[in-house]
């Protein structure tokens, strides 16, 4: 869950100068940050006078440090609070480079109200900013089998279908707050050899159906994809497999050679839609780990725009048994709503 954030309790923006070693040959442009945070990798980009900043975060507490950097860079600096699924809506012809970074920062850790940490207490929320719904709501309300399916491709979680059951069984007592649910979860994961703590799987299952972040990332990459002009760069850092797994898919398979037609005989090394920079993800140098230890799990993957016009339906396809996870969320609505109508 720490994924940002070192031992002194510090925030640090992860593999920053990595990041800014592959972006730096295209300053004197546009760079859209698509998850400002704390402005780690804003301000570094920012300090050299050639460049501009827009940049999204969905955090609407983010509009604070936002209006300090727009106070210092002015017209430098655009802040939107906005899903980055919604990159697609920005304008701008200069555009060098588009940056992810799927972390979190200590001050969302550290929110009790957002409830991100195991050490929360009362009610479940795990909302980032522009949610329709919270944890609350899904661990009360959706039944076993659609939570066991969340807690499996979300968190890779091997106990998924016995903790989804003990779920179900516990809130015929009472409403599941978030001490209940560690609880639940340790009843299950008592003789854990793992390193991390046992609820670290559930928490990021839940996390992510509550913010969508699959659909999220897919919609992302597309559109950084579309607003980029040719030669424009894709930088993303990412934590956890799934995150990964998906970012090098959409990197890797669209830097092949594609030909037109498969009537055509030949193939033409300008047909593919990427270069990429990295064939292997860039991680945190030793000097790093020592001084951000929960930096370990980083990964930083980059690549070059080569060609226009791809309709990406293979990445569609590759990941649509993640994204029917989380379309659950349709009946989780139906759910709230038919309460809301049998409480009115």
């Amino acid at each position: 869950m720490n994924a940002t954030i070192n031992l002194e309790k510090k925030h640090f923006p992860v593999l920053l100068n990595e990041l800014v070693k592959i972006i730096s040959p295209l300053y004197g442009g546009t760079f859209i940050d698509c998850t400002f945070g704390q402005g780690g990798y804003s301000n570094k980009i920012l300090e050299n006078k050639s460049n501009k900043i827009i940049a999204l975060d969905r955090d609407k507490d983010t509009e604070k440090i936002a209006k300090k950097f727009k106070k210092k860079y002015g017209k430098r600096f655009i802040f939107h609070n906005s899903k980055f699924s919604n990159i697609k809506l920005i304008k701008s012809r200069d555009i060098k480079g588009v940056i992810f970074d799927l972390g979190y920062s200590l001050n969302q850790i550290k929110d009790t109200k957002k409830g991100l940490s195991f050490n929360s207490q009362g009610k479940l929320n795990m909302k980032l900013g522009l949610n329709d719904f919270s944890c609350h709501e899904v661990i009360n309300n959706l039944d076993q089998k659609d939570l066991f399916l969340i807690l499996k491709f979300f968190g890779e979680e091997k106990q998924a279908k016995i903790i989804a059951r003990r779920i179900i069984n516990f809130r015929k007592k009472k409403i599941i707050e978030t001490p209940d649910l560690i609880s639940i979860i340790n009843s299950v994961k008592k003789f854990n050899k793992k390193k991390i703590n046992n609820s670290t799987q559930v928490f990021q299952a839940l996390r992510i159906f509550v913010n969508n972040e699959i659909s999220e990332l897919i919609k992302g990459l597309i559109g950084a994809y579309n607003i980029l002009p040719i030669g424009g760069l894709i930088a993303v850092v990412s934590f956890h497999s799934i995150e990964d797994k998906i970012i090098k898919y959409f990197f890797n398979y669209y830097s092949k050679i594609f030909n037109n037609s498969r009537y055509l005989p030949e193939k033409d090394e300008n047909n593919k839609y990427f270069n990429v920079i990295n064939k292997k993800p860039i991680v945190p140098s030793v000097s790093e780990l020592k001084v951000n230890p929960s930096s370990r799990s980083a990964k930083l993957r980059c690549a070059i725009k080569t060609r226009n016009g791809c309709d990406f339906v293979e990445f569609y396809d590759k990941f649509k048994y993640l994204t029917s996870v989380e379309e659950l969320k349709l009946k989780l609505w139906k759910n709230l709503s038919q309460y809301l109508q049998f409480c009115l």
